[in-house]
């Protein structure tokens, strides 16, 4: 074989210059042999190395001498300290953003775009001017850092988002995120108990609902602040309310009139009051201070140090709710290092083309759109070849995983996975995702797709966001990583689960820098939450790996025992039943009068049209979620995986109903952080789930 020909032959994108450089050589045998040689030599010379990890992978976390059997992470170097800053000088929100001035050189830093325009953006700078503006202005209005310090903000992701919060950061003020999938009941509540007095939001539709909140009941609200156009209807509204209404220019206009200078915070002062949604019951509002967010976020940087390097070309998309603390902690990550942040439209239809115009280079993600990647790549291996292709690219990029090799220019990225990269931006080299679960084939398939470095973690608001998080160069999946440097944690009895921390798993108790400070105004719910030695108490089981990480295996609010007895977890049933590849969504319900289980199951759209008819199978959606037959195939498909997890057999749903209409925080099946509303639920289903039962007895 002619040199030039084994070159061709294997495609090794890292030899195009030496396939030029032999391309006159001679034909005979010996001399293809030598170039086969040399280009042996010359690919394991220069062939990727792996990401070298911060610590042994196989000892990630260690026990605490003293007892409970606590565990800290490796990165702590054997200081008993929480980790609470990363930088000296950014140990509040706010010199955090006077750090990222500083070092962006007044940089670009908030960028927003219209359609089908490029992104605008605005300077370090400029955001401070206008943060102090808002800020005159509140204060100007009545507001201050010992009295009324609460203020609302009520908008979807973008500049004025952030510049209002720095505004608040800059004069001590705090921090109330408000979202509209509350309800005005919620959001009326939310007010009272913060009572806010004072609310930025993005559209006269959010103005008129928290006019709906407070007509007639005597809130706390006397100034509403409107991001876009103020029309005169509403003006008169609120006037009747008792409400003054004002656009963001002319509230701006004012602080610039009334100027006054920064009060910064300290790290010990209240930031945000970030109200969870909770499955039951009236929101509770959790209170973080700057320290609590600045060790959040440092800990992440320490973890990564040395390998994302954060500087001043980094780019976020923005998209995840801001009113929550996984985005937050993220943007601070950005914000600290001068770099930029872009939102997106305001339509995750168009999140798509933001990335593409955008180019990010972080992008945070939930596990739901990883499930939406993921099969939107597969169902476009529509033929056997494709599938082979596909399967066999990924097996290949699978092996470097396990060697920590992670990397986009292979021969397999130019010729599979390019088109998945590019849809993104092509500029990706950090995606972290948390806030729920995700399947371990789904993490590893896009960790292999994407060939970024690709975290998981694992929290809640109580914590910041994070308590533990995957290592760099660790591209296994199936468990949440080590705990952060910021924290420790400690597995508790749950002994009516048979979980006992002396064999490694029990409810996972958080303590550290991260933790919060209690429930606003709630001493009851906060002494539930946090015990007397400081440990917050999550709700959910864990266990302990070998090699020191976490892994989450079931959840102890929302166990219920069967008439027989039995304990059930439904959230450990869902999590196994999601892996089947027609499920996109299932809801698992049992009660202490019935004898066995039963399931709503939303089929997955995209995936089970192509599913049923590898099946002899066809129609359309909704033709088939009222199948039999592809009812009958879908519940056998779940019952296997349960059994291949371990499924005692009455932890295995008797039957199911398929339900054509997606579980949304719209329609109130799912909270914002798109949990279940387990209540909700089976209110919205009581009638199939009747039906469902009345069946099983006949």
């Amino acid at each position: 074989m002619q040199a030039q020909e084994v070159l061709r032959h294997l495609r090794i994108p890292e030899l195009e210059d030496l396939r030029q450089y032999v391309r006159g050589f001679p034909t005979n045998t010996l001399m293809g042999m030598g170039a086969f040689a040399a280009i042996t030599t010359y690919w394991f010379a220069t062939r990727p190395k792996a990401l070298k990890p911060p610590c042994d992978l196989g000892l990630q976390s260690l026990e605490i001498p003293g007892g409970e059997l606590a565990r800290r992470s490796v990165l702590n170097n054997g200081d008993s300290e929480f980790l609470t800053h990363y930088y000296d000088d950014a140990r509040t929100m706010y010199q955090m953003f006077q750090r990222g001035l500083r070092v962006s050189n007044n940089g670009p830093c908030l960028g927003s775009r219209k359609p089908n325009q490029p992104y605008e953006w605005l300077t370090y700078g400029e955001v401070v001017d206008r943060a102090e503006n808002i800020g005159s202005a509140l204060l100007h209005k009545g507001h201050h850092h010992t009295g009324d310090k609460f203020v609302g903000i009520f908008s979807q992701n973008r500049p004025e988002w952030s510049i209002a919060e720095l505004a608040c950061y800059t004069y001590s003020l705090m921090v109330v995120p408000l979202y509209d999938t509350l309800g005005t009941e919620a959001i009326g509540y939310i007010i009272d108990r913060a009572s806010i007095s004072t609310v930025i939001c993005d559209v006269p539709e959010k103005a008129r609902m928290i006019l709906d909140c407070i007509s007639g009941r005597g809130k706390t609200v006397k100034t509403i602040v409107l991001m876009e156009a103020v029309d005169r209807d509403l003006v008169t509204r609120g006037k009747e309310c008792g409400v003054e209404i004002l656009s963001l220019k002319e509230f701006e206009a004012t602080g610039k009139a009334n100027h006054q200078g920064p009060v910064p915070p300290k790290p010990e002062d209240l930031a945000i009051i970030c109200f969870t949604s909770g499955t039951t019951g009236n929101p509770k509002g959790a209170m973080l201070t700057h320290g609590n967010i600045i060790s959040n976020t440092a800990a992440f940087l320490q973890v990564t140090a040395g390998m994302l390097n954060p500087g001043r070309k980094d780019v976020l998309i923005s998209f995840l709710p801001l009113a929550h603390m996984f985005e937050r902690v993220v943007e601070g990550v950005i914000l600290i290092h001068g770099a930029r942040i872009g939102y997106f439209q305001g339509d995750i239809r168009l999140l798509m083309d933001d990335l593409k115009t955008l180019q990010p280079t972080v992008f945070p993600v939930v596990p739901r759109l990883l499930n939406r990647m993921f099969d939107k790549v597969f169902s476009q291996a529509n033929t056997p070849l494709k599938r082979w292709l596909l399967d066999f690219a990924f097996r290949r990029k699978e092996a470097e995983l396990k060697n920590g090799v992670m990397r986009k220019d292979s021969m397999w990225d130019k010729l599979i996975f390019k088109k998945v990269q590019v849809s993104l931006g092509g500029r990706v080299r950090l995606m972290i995702t948390g806030a729920a679960p995700v399947s371990p084939t789904i993490l590893t398939f896009l960790r292999a797709a994407l060939g970024c470095q690709f975290y998981e973690g694992y929290g809640q608001t109580e914590c910041t966001a994070g308590c533990t998080m995957s290592m760099p160069g660790d591209w296994s999946a199936g468990h949440v990583g080590p705990p952060l440097p910021c924290n420790i944690i400690k597995l508790v009895d749950v002994a009516e689960m048979n979980y006992l921390a002396a064999n490694g798993e029990g409810e996972v108790c958080v303590k550290g820098a991260n933790v919060f400070q209690g429930y606003l105004n709630d001493e009851e719910k906060t002494a539930e939450a946090i015990d007397q030695d400081g440990w917050l108490h999550t709700g959910d089981i864990g266990r302990w790996l070998p090699n020191g990480t976490l892994k989450i295996i079931d959840r102890k609010k929302h166990i219920f025992k069967l008439a027989q007895g039995e304990y059930i977890a439904p959230e450990k049933i869902e999590t196994v039943y999601n892996r089947s590849d027609p499920v996109a969504q299932i809801f698992v319900h049992g009660d202490s009068l019935q004898a066995c289980l039963v399931g709503i199951v939303v089929p997955d759209p995209d995936f089970l049209p192509m599913w049923a008819k590898r099946k002899g199978l066809e129609g359309s959606y909704s033709e088939l979620c009222k199948n039999k037959d592809v009812k009958g195939a879908i519940l056998e498909d779940i019952l296997a995986l349960g059994k291949e997890a371990g499924l005692k057999s009455f932890e295995q749903v008797r039957d199911i109903v398929l339900h054509p209409e997606m579980f949304s925080v719209q329609n109130g099946l799912l909270t914002p952080t798109l949990k279940a509303k387990r209540n909700e639920l089976r209110s919205r289903f009581r009638d199939q789930i009747n039906e469902l039962y009345a069946r099983i007895k006949m």
